[in-house]
């Protein structure tokens, strides 16, 4: 029975030969989900650099209503849960299941830190009457008549990356649950290394939306 047990550990599924074919599988199957994300975010980044081509003035006006110093916040916020969440993958090899738990939570805080700043950020630009679309845009400092254009873009691609966000949070409390059961060591960390990967992710977004988006000049 012990050596059962061995032959096929709990966390191996029946379908792979061993624990390692299993992680290779997992691995790649989470680089064909990146690639596809990359491309999806790559149809938005071609439609940025379109309409900045044709409206170039508008783009560098619109920019000075972004909050620079907000975004440099996050910037430097997801920097730090990238970093967090490294931490967490490494507790996993070396197993320090009180360190993966301890990473992950300062990962999820500091994702919720992020949403906080962009729903003021969100807020304020609300307030304000600058909203995505024609119809409900209402602002009128800015002095060009596809103001909404710009906002529009800016809302689409860093609202999809705001739920990435929401998305990872709670992958990431699942990887704490688990973590709380013991349930990763050096032999088995395939899903704390998956969710780390898509967060690498969407920090990396994240790092080409702010100076697109804010740094306009």
């Amino acid at each position: 029975m012990s050596n059962h047990s061995q032959a096929h550990p709990a966390h191996l599924q029946h379908h792979f030969v061993d624990s390692d074919q299993q992680f290779d599988a997992a691995k790649m199957g989470m680089w064909v989900f990146i690639v596809n994300e990359i491309l999806f975010f790559g149809g938005l980044f071609c439609a940025y650099i379109v309409f900045r081509a044709w409206y170039p003035d508008l783009f560098t006006m619109a920019a000075t209503k972004l909050d620079t110093t907000m975004g440099a916040i996050n910037t430097v916020v997801l920097i730090g849960s990238s970093l967090s969440v490294a931490m967490a993958i490494r507790a996993a090899q070396l197993n320090k299941t009180k360190w993966i738990k301890i990473n992950l939570l300062i990962t999820i805080t500091l994702a919720c830190v992020f949403l906080v700043i962009k729903y003021f950020e969100y807020s304020h630009k609300m307030h304000d009457g600058i909203f995505p679309g024609a119809t409900l845009y209402t602002y009128e400092g800015i002095d060009h008549p596809l103001a909404h254009v710009f906002f529009s873009i800016y809302y689409v691609m860093t609202g999809i990356h705001a739920i990435h966000i929401i998305v990872g949070i709670g992958l990431m409390i699942w990887i704490y649950i688990r973590a709380k059961r013991n349930e990763f060591g050096s032999e088995y960390y395939t899903p704390v290394e998956m969710v780390g990967l898509y967060w690498h992710l969407v920090d990396v977004i994240w790092i080409f939306l702010f100076p697109l988006l804010y740094l306009i000049e």
